[in-house]
Order: structure tokens, then sequence, then C-alpha cells
């Protein structure tokens, strides 16, 4: 894959995707955080592109200790199939950030700063929000007192950084907070966080049914939020080998009926004969359920 292949991975299209779901379902996964083991179970287990569609919600690298097959793997599928695989960017997807918690590392040890930097250009190009089916509004991180409409995000001129502020900035860093009314500032220090009060008006005014975000560690790998109005999603299990966490994958069908697959922790010593070569229990919800 040429840097050009990269640029042109993240510039195509509005910093807003519109998805159709016209003629196939599609899974959600949010953070994978470089546990490139467990990607591959998620395709395992949801199939493998061009037979399966996904929508990720950012935050590939970092913390894991395989950042680099995972994005590199995300991104050959994106040139491969660019109508089946959708990338949206992470709070992570930031040299700022990135350049602390591991990628950087990565980078430099096992090739150069080089190519760190031309990943950097590549994130900087990625949309940051999609709409399927002008119902349900994905993005990685929440809302923003910024945000009116969903016309306002593809005024986000790309290339661009992570400004510390503002409409990006809420889109990829801001979380909702059951004991919060309206907007309140966060405890990370960055963004904001918003109550069920906010998701409900947003939503009601702008005619969607569902926000679908990640940027939380939830132990079931997914959990509700605002009377089922917002889901959060996080699929890297047992994250960063310091959470009992499970992860999760959300299944979109053409209805629109929502759906959760759940991948629970690995199991560090299988039983004895055991023929599960991944040592990953897999689980089929019924739609709906939690």
């Amino acid at each position: 894959m040429s840097c050009s292949e990269l640029h042109m991975v993240g510039h195509k299209g509005n910093s807003l995707n519109h998805i159709k779901m016209k003629c196939y379902s599609c899974l959600h996964s949010c953070d994978i955080h470089g546990q490139y083991q467990d990607l591959l179970r998620m395709f395992e287990f949801g199939g493998f592109p061009p037979s399966a569609s996904y929508l990720f919600l950012g935050d590939y690298v970092d913390r894991g200790k395989q950042s680099l097959e995972t994005i590199c793997l995300l991104l050959a599928y994106k040139v491969r199939y660019p109508d089946k695989l959708f990338l949206l960017r992470g709070n992570h997807e930031d040299a700022k950030i990135n350049r602390i918690y591991g990628f950087y590392d990565e980078c430099k040890r096992r090739f150069n700063v080089r190519l760190w930097k031309i990943f950097t250009d590549c994130f900087n190009c990625l949309p940051v929000a999609a709409v399927i089916d002008e119902k349900i509004f994905c993005m990685h991180g929440g809302l923003s007192p910024d945000l009116e409409n969903l016309k306002q995000i593809n005024d986000i001129k790309r290339p661009t950084e992570i400004p510390d502020a503002g409409l990006l900035c809420d889109l990829l860093w801001a979380d909702p907070d059951p004991a919060v009314e309206g907007w309140q500032d966060s405890d990370r220090g960055v963004s904001c966080t918003f109550g069920p009060d906010r998701v409900k008006e947003f939503l009601s005014k702008n005619e969607l049914d569902l926000i679908c975000r990640g940027h939380q560690v939830v132990e079931d790998g997914y959990e509700f939020f605002a009377k089922r109005r917002l889901v959060t999603i996080f699929s890297a299990p047992n994250y960063g080998g310091e959470f009992d966490n499970a992860g999760a994958l959300m299944s979109v069908d053409e209805a629109l009926m929502c759906s959760f697959e759940i991948l629970k922790p690995m199991e560090h010593d299988p039983p004895a004969g055991s023929s599960s070569s991944s040592g990953l229990t897999l689980k089929k919800l019924p739609k709906g359920s939690k």
C-alpha cells in the first residue's frame, strides 16, 4: 500500500459518511487499540470483508502490542473493498495522543519515525462521523454543544489535527453521564460530558433514532444510555490486559434492527484438550437484549 493510497483512504468522501442499508447488514466495532488477535477473531465471527460490511468507530492504535498490524489490515481492506468497510477517526488517531500511548514507540522500534508521520497524515484525513439510513448517528466520542445539525460536520475541513476544544474535539472526546443535566466539563480534562436530556433533544431535532459511539470501556462490551437512545460499544476484550471487560460488535440489519455479539475475554489457560485455538468465547444475544 503506497503513501498516496493511504491519503486517499482518508480523504475520499465527506467528514460525515452516509451509509445506506439497502442490501446488507453492517457490523459496528470500536476501540481495537492494537489488539490484533482480537480483531481477527471478530472477523472470524462476523465474517471477513467483503462477505460482511463494517463500520469502525476509531481508536485502532495505542495500548496494545500490534497497532501496526491492526491499522494496516483495516486500511488494506478499505482500499480493497471501499464500500464494505468504513473507518472513522478516534481520539487516538491523533499525533498528540499516540505519541504518548504507544503507537509512536511501536513505529520507531519496529521501523522508523517516518512511518509514524505517514500514518499521522492519513489519520488527519479520516472522516469523523457517519449516519446510517439517516437514523443512526455514529461517532467515536459524543455530542457537542456546538452541534445543532449533521450538516455542520461536513464543514470540518480535512486534513486537520484535533483541536483542544470545539465541535471536532467533542465528536472524538465527549462522554455521556447519567448524573449530568445539560453539559458539564469532563474529568478527562478535555471536551465535555452530556446528559440524557441532550441526547433526547438532539435525536428529536434531527429526526434520528439512535446514537452509537465508543471511547469508554464498558463491562459487557456495550451499554445503553438515555433509555436506549444511545449505545456505547467497546470491542477490545480484556482491555490492555488490565480489565476483565468483554468486547462487543453491534449488528444492524436492513430493517435497522440492532443485535449484539459478545466477545468474552480470552482464557489464559485453556482447558486441557480444548479444540478452540482462540480461547475466546463468542455469544450472540437476541435482538434488543441487554
